[in-house]
């Protein structure tokens, strides 16, 4: 089933002006000329079929005085899932992801401190009898900001 354009709308508001109020949907509703149920029940639609994975608010970690690091291991293929799941594990992994590469699985984390960061690399890597080599700690030296907005095409 294809997205039509009330589907486009409601993806391109919810990611360029959502509402900060008590009731945002009725806002944004209220934008699009439709009612808040049939809103809503876009929205859920859109996430059945994996249109919408994720809802919700993005701080500037840094800002709020976190710190934060790209990381990989390298594990073999019948460690993929297990590495996974140890990693999921840990709240401050915000994702992770498969690459096909020697460093295969990768991930970030969001920790309140450097120790922190260095303390869950180090469970990763004690979890999965890997060798220091294996985990990459890859902190941000410069910050390259992009504004990854998604246009639903017809």
């Amino acid at each position: 089933m294809g997205m039509d354009d009330l589907d486009r709308r409601i993806l391109e508001a919810l990611q360029h002006e959502f509402p900060l109020h008590e009731r945002p949907f009725e806002v944004l509703a209220q934008r699009l000329g439709i009612d808040a149920e049939r809103l809503w029940q876009r929205v859920e639609a859109l996430f059945a079929r994996g249109v919408i994975r994720r809802l919700g608010a993005s701080f500037d970690s840094r800002k709020l005085g976190f710190c934060s690091t790209l990381a990989a291991v390298r594990v073999g293929p019948e460690l993929v899932d297990r590495a996974a799941q140890i990693i999921g594990c840990h709240p401050e992994v915000t994702h992770s992801y498969l690459r096909d590469h020697a460093f295969n699985v990768w991930f970030t984390i969001i920790a309140p401190d450097e120790a922190r960061i260095a303390a869950i690399l180090h469970e990763i890597r004690t979890e999965l009898s890997l060798d220091a080599a294996d985990v990459l700690n890859l902190p941000m030296k410069r910050l390259f900001k992009l504004d990854a907005r998604f246009q639903a095409q017809p």
